[in-house]
Parts: structure tokens; sequence; C-alpha cells
């Protein structure tokens, strides 16, 4: 297997599997200096582990990082940053039924038809549980950018059939965190949690989308052809697991607009050149054109529901599935921070990359 490694010059390496030992990761090119807020890193940590709500799954993670080189006396030395996070919690007999049983909508048959085998504790390597890595990875990168003035957020914008109405200028994103599904809207949030719940009474589950803003991202990131800064963040957030579906600015929305609608007007105020819509979500030729970065990735619902299901074994024989352990119904509200974190990790690299190429 390769492909374990996101990133050019700010690199994050991850490893391990849900139900081994740990968790964990290598992050090369980060720059020396930096001071590390390990409490943060933790909180962020925190708000992507399990067992948090009753709207998550019931698995109990501490998830507490340890981190091994890279960092001395609270600061960056330049070096690789080493760290591991222990898993505790597994419940591997939860999956002794699905040894030998394709699920439904996951990754159990092609996984086994490439490697030959799998490891069906969990979904192994290709469980969600890998994030806790890019989680780490994005606390680190959101350090660096706080020293540029940039600073990115994420929210649940929409859970199945219930979403927000306005633009994100028009709520007050510190209400995020108020609420266990992380919808700046109060009163939508009630109604968005309480559907889950209900969702996850029946053993079912539920998509939704989650919407990204980055703030202070300076003119200049991104490259015209192969290397668009639209394109590094879409590759970013489908490499998430459960992500169906990536667009950026207006997207799909403005495909009923003419050009003479849809056009970002340029002026000039007070000699700074900029635009007086923001229709292009702050990406222009694939190169960041100073304004908010907005984007909003769109997650299915969770492969595993707690209810039978028709499919076959590996031997192709017609069998029925009913899952057991611990999952979530949305998996929506512990993505948030995953989401703000591969924004983060995309931005501090494609920073990293402009500079390099000043020299």
């Amino acid at each position: 297997m390769y492909n374990n490694t996101f990133g050019n010059i700010f690199r994050l390496t991850s490893f391990g599997e849900s139900h081994g030992k740990a968790i964990g990761g290598v992050i090369d090119g980060f720059p020396a200096g930096i001071t590390i807020d390990e409490d943060f890193i933790q909180q962020e940590l925190n708000r992507r582990r399990p067992g948090q709500s009753s709207i998550t799954t019931s698995r109990k993670e501490a998830d507490a990082v340890e981190f091994l080189s890279g960092i001395y006396e609270g600061v960056s030395t330049g070096c690789p940053i080493g760290f591991v996070v222990w898993n505790t919690n597994q419940h591997s007999s939860d999956y002794d039924n699905m040894k030998d049983i394709y699920r439904p909508s996951h990754a159990d048959y092609t996984y086994t038809q490439k490697y030959g085998l799998r490891d069906h504790r969990g979904g192994g390597r290709s469980s969600a549980r890998e994030t806790i890595a890019r989680v780490v990875g994005g606390a680190l990168a959101k350090l660096a950018l706080k020293q540029l003035g940039i600073h990115v957020t994420a929210f649940t914008s929409q859970v199945g059939i219930y979403r927000l109405d306005k633009d994100y200028t028009q709520y007050d994103l510190s209400n995020i965190e108020k609420n266990p599904v992380r919808c700046p809207d109060p009163e939508l949030a009630k109604i968005m949690e309480e559907y889950i719940f209900n969702i996850k009474g029946e053993g079912d589950t539920v998509g939704g989308v989650i919407s990204c803003v980055i703030k202070g991202c300076p003119v200049g990131l991104g490259q015209p052809v192969f290397g668009k800064l639209h394109a590094a963040l879409g590759n970013a957030m489908l490499s998430i697991n459960a992500v169906k579906g990536f667009e950026y600015g207006q997207g799909f929305g403005s495909m009923n607009l003419k050009g003479s609608q849809q056009n970002d007007i340029f002026y000039n105020d007070n000699g700074n050149i900029q635009t007086r819509t923001n229709r292009s979500g702050g990406i222009q030729g694939g190169i960041s054109n100073g304004q908010d970065i907005y984007f909003k990735v769109a997650f299915k619902p969770v492969a595993t529901i707690l209810m039978e299901q028709p499919t076959v074994d590996i031997h192709g024989n017609d069998t029925v599935l009913k899952a057991k352990g611990r999952h979530d119904p949305c998996v929506l509200p512990r993505a948030v921070p995953i989401v703000e974190a591969m924004a983060a990790m995309t931005i501090l690299d494609y920073y990293l990359l402009d500079k390099a190429s000043h020299l």
C-alpha cells in the first residue's frame, strides 16, 4: 500500500488501523519557531473523538496525543514531528460476524480484491479513525496559519432535508461549538439533532453537507494549470471517508445564471483592488484572490446501519448482514474538525509552495 502521505512541502504521513495499537503520523516540512499549543491540539482532537454526545458513536476513547519529536520547549524545531494516539477501547468481537461478509457500500470488496486480505475489525486502515492523524496535522497547520492571520472555520450546513437557507455571512459562526451538531443556526441545530437522534433509534443513518470558510488567505496561492488551489482543496476533501462531493464558490448553484449575473466586478477601494461580490469563492484562475475562500463538502449516510441488509459472503453466497457495534448515525458533527484540518494543511502547504517559488 502506498499514498499514505499528503502534501508537497508540508507533508503528513499517517499510519495505523482502527483496531490496531495506535494511530499516528509524521509531519515533514513544518516551519521552525512556531509555538506549539498542545492544549489547543488536544482540543481539536476532542472535537473529533467518539462518544461526545448522544448523536455520535458510543465508543469511548481519550484520543490523547503524544508527541515524539520535532518540538523542544514548546516550539517547533523544523525537524520531523512524530506523534501517536493510542487506541484503548476496541471491541473487535463486535465485527466477528462481518469477517467473511462484504458490507454494503464499504471498502470490504475492493480492498480484498486489491490486496488479497483485509482487516475486518472496524475497517482497518480504511476506517475513519485514520483521520485522527489528519486532525493533529491540521491543528499544527492552524497554529502556523494563525501567525499569518489566516483562519479556517467549518460547520454543518445540512443534515438530510434540513439545511441553512442563507449565505454564511448571515450567521454568527461563534455558535458552531454551542451545539452537538455544529450548526451556526441554534434553532435549526435543535431540529437537526432531534432528526439524527431519531434516525439513530431506527438503526439507520443520514448524510449531509459541511461548509467551510477560510478568512485572511493572501492573494497568489495556487498555480493556474495543474496546481489550482481549488483542485488541491477538492483533492483534500475527497480523500476524507464518506465524502461524495465538493463545490467551491457558488458551484452548481450558479448554473442558472448568465455571465453578467455571475461575474465578480472589480473596483478600486482607496488603492486596493477589490470585488463587489465573491461568487468565485475566493479563487480565480486557480489562484487565491484575497477574498474569503468558501466551499461545501457532501457526506453520504454512514454505510454501517444496524438493520438487516442483503449481501454476499467472500465466496459469493447470498446472505444477510445485521451489523453490531458502535457506529455514528451521522458523520457530520465529528467531520467538521476533519474538514478544517484538511483545509488548513492545504493552505499552509500552498503558502509554503508560494514562498519557495519566490526564492
